[in-house]
């Protein structure tokens, strides 16, 4: 399993936040075409957490962590590089985030396809799909002992 790396914002070199924020431009805004506001605020909220896995000193596969005001820990932004892919980076970022979280409830916004695969680490529906950005998304929450 690769070493997975965390941070809050603050404590974020600048070099590795721009190679983050890169890599999440780079899947989200121009590979899925999706054209938002990537920056939305919640990375630098007190509650966020980044983390990250390196390929020669670089990050290849990041996501994000966070509390929203509702005190629901949410899970986001999972992103991997097209050329890293399929080599359990995602799966190693999902499961460090988990066992930071520990037992509170998580939720995430999960593009459909990605169902089962969230499944695996005890994600469950939710809610009904819905669209966002054009592209189809589910609600998911992991409720620990349930």
């Amino acid at each position: 399993m690769p070493d997975v790396l965390a941070s809050r914002l603050a404590d974020l070199d600048p070099l590795t936040l721009y190679a983050l924020l890169r890599l999440r431009v780079d899947v989200f805004v121009v590979e899925q075409e999706c054209a938002y506001p990537e920056l939305d605020g919640i990375d630098a909220e007190p509650t966020a957490e980044h983390l990250w896995v390196e390929a020669d000193g670089a990050p290849v596969a990041t996501l994000r962590t966070y509390v929203g005001a509702d005190g629901v820990h949410h899970l986001g932004r999972v992103a991997t590089q097209v050329d890293h892919r399929g080599r359990g980076y995602a799966a190693a970022l999902v499961a460090e985030a988990l066992r930071r979280i520990g037992d509170a409830p998580v939720e995430i916004g999960a593009q459909t396809y990605l169902e089962q695969w969230y499944g695996r680490f005890g994600f469950r529906r939710s809610g009904p799909d819905y669209v966002e950005d054009g592209i189809p998304h589910l609600p998911m929450r992991r409720t620990p002992g349930t």
